[in-house]
């Protein structure tokens, strides 16, 4: 299927590992341009030379989600790069175990800047060329705003706020023709992951016992089944989706885990 995203240009946050590293590569395998912002130089500038090395085109911006005015810049150097602005995928974040027993305000805002606060920014900033484009913004979240997890109030709220900013940014947007969707993630083994899952006392016995608790094939979600949904929902071929959270998840959130 030709998903229509030849030679476009999107922003993926976070696109230089894991989740948004596969969207990134599959954004190159329909022709798209996808240009990685991140906190690390080196990160990113892998990620683009492997790209490049495949055939691809990419680029990428060096910015620190969480400094409002690195938002910016970010966008305005893409801006000044491209041209144009043709998708936004907000996608950067971390479970980081901030809790409601064991927190505090600091490390509860500093948390909500590094999760949500900057999928606002990065939508605000790219969006006078999103309406020029009619381009569309895929949010990532997470299934814990849905299932709890337990010691991380911060992520579970950031993650209920982009589900809400999903479905208010398709209402504010639709009158310029534009769509807004949401990728929710439940169990995908990234880089990020496997760092969470070490530090539990028997790692291999932990991952046993949640892909026994995931219905479809009792395997995690891979990077690449996330990067498919995302793609299709950047692309006109799903001219008429908007105001989704759409669960890549092999069923974890809504069926019995005990089928």
């Amino acid at each position: 299927m030709n998903l229509q995203l030849q030679d476009k240009v999107v922003i993926v946050t976070g696109g230089a590992k894991g989740i948004g590293f596969g969207i990134a590569e599959a954004l190159v395998s329909e022709g798209a341009i996808p240009v990685i912002v991140g906190r690390s130089e080196t990160d990113n500038e892998k990620a683009v030379a492997a790209i490049v090395n495949a055939g691809g085109k990419a680029w990428q911006v060096v910015a620190e989600l969480s400094d409002p005015k690195l938002c910016e810049q970010a966008v305005n150097a893409i801006v000044a790069r491209f041209g144009r602005i043709d998708g936004l995928v907000n996608n950067a974040g971390a479970n980081d175990g901030v809790g409601l027993e064991h927190g505090d305000y600091q490390r509860f805002m500093e948390s909500l800047h590094k999760n949500l606060v900057h999928y606002y920014l990065m939508a605000h900033h790219a969006l006078p060329e999103l309406k020029k484009s009619k381009g569309s913004i895929v949010n990532i979240t997470s299934k814990t705003a849905d299932t709890g997890q337990g010691n991380t109030s911060a992520y579970a709220a950031a993650n209920g706020g982009r589900n809400a900013l999903t479905r208010e940014w398709a209402v504010e947007l639709a009158k310029y023709g534009m769509r807004v969707n949401a990728v929710v993630v439940a169990e995908c083994y990234t880089p990020l992951y496997e760092t969470w899952i070490n530090t539990l006392p028997n790692p291999e016995e932990k991952l046993k016992e949640i892909t026994s608790r995931i219905p479809l094939g009792q395997r995690f979600t891979t990077a690449g089944e996330i990067a498919n949904m995302v793609v299709f929902l950047l692309s006109p071929v799903s001219s008429h989706t908007t105001g989704q959270l759409v669960y890549v998840d092999g069923g974890y959130v809504h069926l019995d885990r005990a089928m």
